[in-house]
């Protein structure tokens, strides 16, 4: 049995009892939201080595990093470096987004590795194959995809994009449309690809119940793409995007009855006054399944500080109601990351996570806030470090002042505002 199906059931697994834990929460609660399917917790049935962690309504806001080679750069040991480089800045979850080299080898070894779960998008591999073996990724056949999806569940994928949404009906209502950008999504372009070369129906929409049945046997978390999301802001919450949406969140009715568990991944490039309307739109079709969001990047003007953008529009979204935020890096639009692009990435998205968590007033960021502030209060340096997002960096900074000035920073030094105001205010000053 799946997870959501001994949910459905009343049983109390090690893995709620875990994520329960780390979010402060009662067991009960988790299971009922996990029998709902308001939250996931992705984990494989063949992927044990990895900590337990929840998605969705009601707990912590998390982060996702990808990593992956390109067919220009296919280096094992630099992946690897990335995967250390975002679980040590604190990534709950990675993608193996590789489309070069032996992808099959780098996907395991990122497994057998990694202490988080693992996602990846089976319609890459697929499409490679089918270039090596046909000569065109459009000459793929629908087993050859659900073959794919049915080799990584089996070697331990826990979460999977699988782009069910891109219909013919979606297709020709982007024809009528018209677009900028057209279509960005590297999955949502192979689909449409192959279904107008076959002039035939989506298979992961037209065999969907294939694709639960492969899910429910290895527990898989189907993370439902959205391969027509806005690739700039002129696209931004058009006609295309929102039918997807609505295939997508009948789709996820289909996934619950069969006991499989589901969030839906959203937009995009999005300006600001649109992002409330995206989350709302997404968590009414979708029956408040958990979202997924790429950014959302808030402009399109900013190629080296998409981190930024990205973390702008992923706190604004997260505010509003996402519970999924996955990372852009400062090479996004440009190159591939290095394990420094997928450190500030992940650092980024946690703050505009964390920004978002207190918004919505989860108690246990409000506290380590409040102990912030109190540590600084306290000229308490070490503390000050130990509750930093990026304690690293932020002992570097520390350090460079430190010889010459011990109880302040050396921006104020003697004119320092909190140690003078302890010396008018005297006792009533003190931290209590």
């Amino acid at each position: 049995m799946t997870l959501m199906e001994k949910a459905k059931q009343g049983f109390v697994t090690p893995e709620m009892e875990r994520v329960a834990q780390a979010e402060g929460v009662e067991v009960e609660w988790i299971v009922r939201s996990l029998a709902e399917g308001t939250i996931v917790i992705p984990r494989n049935v063949n992927h044990n080595t990895i900590e337990p962690m929840g998605i969705g309504k009601g707990l912590r806001t998390k982060v996702n990093a990808n990593i992956g080679t390109s067919p220009d750069s296919a280096d094992i040991a630099e992946e690897l470096r990335k995967l250390r480089a975002a679980i040590e800045a604190g990534a709950d979850t990675v993608m193996d987004l590789s489309v070069g080299g032996d992808i099959n080898h780098v996907r395991a070894t990122i497994l057998r590795e990694t202490t988080v779960p693992l996602g990846t998008v089976p319609i890459y591999q697929a499409a490679i194959e089918s270039q090596e073996k046909h000569g065109s990724i459009v000459g793929m056949m629908a087993d050859d995809i659900f073959q794919v999806i049915e080799e990584q569940a089996q070697q331990g994928v826990d979460f999977m994009t699988v782009h069910c949404g891109v219909t013919l009906e979606t297709v020709e209502r982007l024809q009528r449309q018209g677009r900028l950008m057209d279509i960005v999504s590297r999955g949502g372009t192979f689909m449409v690809g192959w279904m107008l070369h076959h002039e035939e129906e989506n298979p992961l929409y037209d065999q969907y119940d294939r694709l639960l049945d492969i899910a429910r046997r290895y527990d898989v978390t189907l993370s439902l793409g959205d391969g027509l999301r806005p690739g700039c802001l002129a696209d931004a919450t058009d006609r295309p995007q929102i039918q997807e949406l609505i295939i997508i969140g009948e789709l996820v009715d289909r996934a619950r009855e069969a006991g499989v568990q589901v969030m839906v991944e959203g937009p995009g490039h999005i300006p600001m006054d649109q992002v409330k309307a995206n989350i709302q739109l997404e968590k009414r079709l979708c029956r408040e399944a958990p979202f997924y969001v790429l950014g959302p990047l808030v402009t399109d003007i900013a190629p080296g500080y998409d981190h930024i953008v990205a973390a702008i529009g992923g706190a604004l979204a997260a505010w509003a109601g996402a519970d999924f935020i996955c990372y852009v890096t400062p090479a996004e639009h440009l190159a591939l990351p290095s394990p420094e692009d997928v450190r500030e990435g992940v650092i980024a998205a946690r703050i505009a996570a964390h920004a978002a968590d207190i918004a919505k007033g989860n108690s246990k960021a409000l506290a380590r806030d409040e102990k912030m502030a109190r540590a600084r209060k306290a000229s308490d340096w070490e503390e000050q470090i130990r509750l930093a997002i990026d304690p690293e960096k932020a002992r570097r900074y520390r350090g460079e002042s430190a010889p010459s000035v011990e109880e302040t920073c050396t921006m104020c030094g003697a004119y320092c505002a909190v140690k003078l105001i302890k010396e008018y205010l005297g006792g009533y000053g003190e931290c209590r």
